[in-house]
């Protein structure tokens, strides 16, 4: 029984089935397929491969200490979690950190966050506050917390009855955020940008604006950054370029470099809301989820990548902005920050992804009409030059056959 068959029979219909493709291996920037073709992988499993495939010093750190820990119970400590919620925290500010497992389990604990300051926030006598309002076109995962906060008919339907107290305000739109918030919200919880969105990147001065309502209102400001953290954006966390602190974080994806990691950081006058058993993970914070994260972060630090990504990225952005120029009928905006950038099209992008991956080049789709460009933080100039051709060449022959009327 072939792969296509045992995923067919056997695997639950949640993605699409087959698989477009059958991944056998990767080295750095490529992986290659069953049949041995190449493939520059832009899509990093979802901005998750931050060192590509198969790095050197990460495998080296990680099956390191596959032979000395495993796994064992939060009950018992171990080196790797101190270390890493550390350097975590000093990156994030004053404050402590729990780890779990995905950006979603992230995201729900900031949401408990919330429930917890919301019982909270009007005194002992007064009535808890449990609303928490997030943007519009916004994705925070697929917990029952998660879906509940976003907005997306594809991702709720047949999930009713959600989790209640979801607030939905436009997307930058200070003034909707002001309208939202009441005396029963307990937090504003929103993507620094928004990636299954489109990438879509809240400006500076919206997120200036909507840390000083948050205080002003006395509500948490939460920012997940599951996917736009860990120096895909040029720094470490992108709300960093709008020099403002939230009071919790979501991340995930880039922490592990394809190992399962998550982490929520909780603003230091807030730690005290989670006291034992008020939250829990049996898997997360594990020797060797930190250990991939805190080669992860070592990485970043040794090689500069983080820099690397501002600077390279720019570079590669005004390259894609100046495509635009020259597919105006293909291209309708190109957006995004360092190695998070999205390519707005006039085509479907399903029909782009399919294209590109024929000749060699991996993307992720943002809804129907965004290309998102995810390469490893580590990426180099070649590949970064060899991408851009083939998607010059694939624009070019999607105008083509669209002025033939194909």
């Amino acid at each position: 029984m072939n792969t296509n068959d045992l995923y067919t029979n056997f695997v639950l219909h949640t993605y699409k089935n087959p698989p477009a493709l059958v991944i056998e291996y990767g080295k750095g920037s490529y992986v290659w397929d069953v049949d041995g073709n190449r493939y520059l992988d832009f899509a990093s499993g979802i901005a998750t491969n931050t060192l590509g495939h198969c790095n050197r010093r990460f495998t080296r750190r990680v099956s390191r200490q596959l032979r000395t820990l495993i796994h064992t119970s939060n009950a018992f400590g171990h080196q790797n979690q101190g270390f890493l919620a550390k350097k975590l925290v000093d990156y994030a500010g004053p404050g402590k950190v729990f780890f779990c497992n995905s950006g979603a389990e992230a995201n729900e604990g900031l949401i408990k966050f919330a429930r917890l300051f919301g019982k909270l926030k009007n005194g002992k006598a007064g009535k808890p506050a449990y609303k928490i309002v997030c943007a519009q076109n916004a994705f925070h995962g697929r917990t029952m917390g998660g879906l509940s906060a976003t907005p997306k008919p594809k991702v709720q339907d047949g999930f009713d009855p959600l989790l209640p107290g979801f607030v939905f305000a436009e997307y930058n739109n200070l003034d909707a955020f002001r309208e939202a918030i009441d005396d029963e919200t307990a937090a504003v919880f929103i993507e620094t940008i928004q990636g299954e969105g489109g990438i879509h990147s809240a400006k500076p001065e919206f997120l200036q604006g909507l840390r000083a309502l948050c205080t002003e209102k006395n509500v948490l400001l939460l920012l997940d950054e599951v996917q736009c953290g860990i120096g895909r954006t040029g720094t470490f966390f992108a709300f960093e370029q709008a020099d403002i602190k939230p009071d919790g974080i979501g991340m995930a994806k880039g922490l592990g470099s394809g190992f399962p990691i998550g982490a929520f950081w909780v603003e230091d006058s807030f730690t005290h809301l989670f006291h034992t058993g008020s939250h829990g993970s049996t898997f997360g914070g594990g020797p060797l989820a930190c250990a991939a994260g805190l080669a992860t972060i070592e990485a970043l630090e040794d090689l500069d990548l983080i820099n690397k990504s501002r600077l390279r990225g720019r570079r590669f952005f005004k390259k894609l902005h100046r495509m635009w120029g020259y597919h105006p009928e293909i291209v309708k905006e190109v957006r995004g920050r360092g190695y998070l950038l999205g390519i707005e099209l006039k085509v479907p992008a399903p029909d782009m992804v399919a294209a590109l991956r024929s000749k060699g080049l991996l993307v992720m789709p943002a809804g129907t009409d965004v290309i998102r460009i995810l390469p490893p933080l580590n990426v180099r100039a070649k590949e970064l030059k060899a991408a851009f051709s083939i998607l010059d060449e694939t624009f070019t022959e999607f105008a083509t056959n669209m002025k033939a009327g194909n």
